[in-house]
């Protein structure tokens, strides 16, 4: 067996109805990662449904509710190899009620590519996603311009959608000439595996070249151990199996860890990762941990697991630097909504607004503004309602992240800066 490709989690965002999941569909089948006779099933069963346009879709919906209403509701993960590297793709909901599930898959990503309907264009949503994954720190991005056969693939089209998208890029510190922009039809085929001939008049690369173009990340493995548990199985004759995906640090077997903010500990017995087992696990790597002396009560999704003699700082405050997206009014000292963080999504109320930011050069406008509005930056200290783990981005970037969310919309993004502990 050969040495194992780099790992990297890519993230596919963007509006609802824009092709997202057929795309990944697609870049599973061309890969290689999902044999024909599979799609020729679904094919035959989109047909009977009158819904042939969702065969690919359905590679990555496989819950059955999915296929009936023909949306994408959890985060499936699925493996395809490029000829550099394995990417484990979260494919991530579009649709507005998924927006958490969104924020837990792009939080785990690596690189993402936003998938932007040609005929549409530029929505609301896909504005959601950019800022989204800009603060969870996704800093590669591809963007494919799909559905290009819908526009009979015109390049007056494919201009008019890179202007609208770049236009936004830039304003949350994307350098639109460092991002390949790929005309594609997900349902074709187009410009996927090799560059069309529909589309002559483009002269870039295709999507499997782009993704081989990536660069591969960091791995934080010098940095204390976290991982962020996204759910606890209870598998009979093993006991408690906690998943989740290795933000920093290496945990080995016989390793001692502690789940904060519960504080239980125990002594790791197994790793598995892809259904085989590990001696350790790293950075990036998706895995179920079996733990000594753990309990089912013990541990819960939004817990971070650590080693003992550095465990997961738990706030009893924390100070946020806040950019506001969008909110209806405007927001004041006492403003209690959820922020979602790693896998966590707690109440937290901002219990005062230190300082109001000019968003292009990051200094202090006005000490101890009134309030806050859409478009405004912030630096402000905040007080989750119950016990939560963050970490100073400037320590573990990679938990230093959150989203704010409320009355169903992303209203702002912001970073850690300090934690006071409990």
């Amino acid at each position: 067996m050969a040495a194992e490709k780099p790992h990297m989690n890519l993230a596919v965002i963007g509006h609802i109805d824009h092709g997202k999941s057929t795309f990944v569909g697609r870049l599973m089948y061309d890969a290689g990662a999902v044999p024909p006779h599979i799609i020729d099933k679904f094919r035959e069963e989109a047909k009977q449904k009158g819904k042939e346009s969702f065969a690919f879709a359905w590679v990555m919906d496989s819950l059955k509710e999915e296929r009936e209403r023909g949306i994408t509701i959890d985060i499936a993960h699925k493996r395809f190899d490029t000829d550099k590297y394995y990417f484990t793709v979260v494919d991530c909901p579009g649709h507005r009620d998924f927006v958490k599930n969104m924020i837990t898959g792009a939080s785990q990503a690596d690189a993402a590519v936003l998938v932007v309907a040609a005929p549409d264009g530029v929505m609301a949503q896909t504005k959601e996603h950019i800022f989204l994954s800009r603060t969870l720190g996704i800093n590669q991005l591809i963007v494919a311009v799909n559905k290009m056969d819908a526009v009979d693939y015109s390049e007056a089209r494919y201009k008019e959608v890179v202007e609208q998208v770049s236009g936004i890029l830039k304003m949350i510190g994307f350098k639109p000439s460092e991002i390949p922009f790929i005309p594609t039809s997900a349902f074709y085929g187009d410009n996927i595996v090799k560059l069309s001939d529909k589309t002559s008049w483009y002269k870039g690369t295709s999507m499997m070249d782009a993704l081989n173009n990536l660069k591969q990340p960091e791995k934080p493995s010098t940095l204390p151990l976290r991982i962020p548990v996204e759910d606890a199985y209870t598998i009979s004759g093993i006991g408690t199996v906690p998943v989740g995906r290795v933000e920093t640090g290496v945990m080995k077997k016989g390793d001692k860890v502690v789940f904060m903010p519960g504080g239980a500990t125990g002594e790791v017995k197994s790793i598995e990762m892809h259904h085989e087992e590990i001696p350790q696990a790293v950075p990036g790597d998706n895995i179920g941990w079996n733990v000594r002396g753990i309990g089912k009560n013990d541990v819960r999704r939004g817990d971070v697991c650590g080693h003992v003699d550095n465990p997961p700082k738990v706030a009893d405050e924390f100070v946020g630097q806040i950019v506001v997206l969008q909110h209806p009014s405007a927001i004041t000292a006492g403003y209690t909504p959820v922020f979602h963080s790693h896998t966590s999504q707690i109440a937290c109320q901002l219990i005062a607004l230190n300082k109001k930011l000019d968003p292009k050069t990051g200094q202090t406008k006005e000490e101890n503004p009134t309030f806050l509005k859409a478009g405004d930056a912030a630096i402000v200290t905040i007080k989750p309602t119950k016990p939560m783990v963050i970490e100073p981005v400037k320590e573990i970037p990679q938990l230093g992240r959150f989203a704010i969310r409320d009355m169903g919309m992303t209203i702002a993004a912001g970073m850690c800066m300090s934690v006071k502990q409990k």
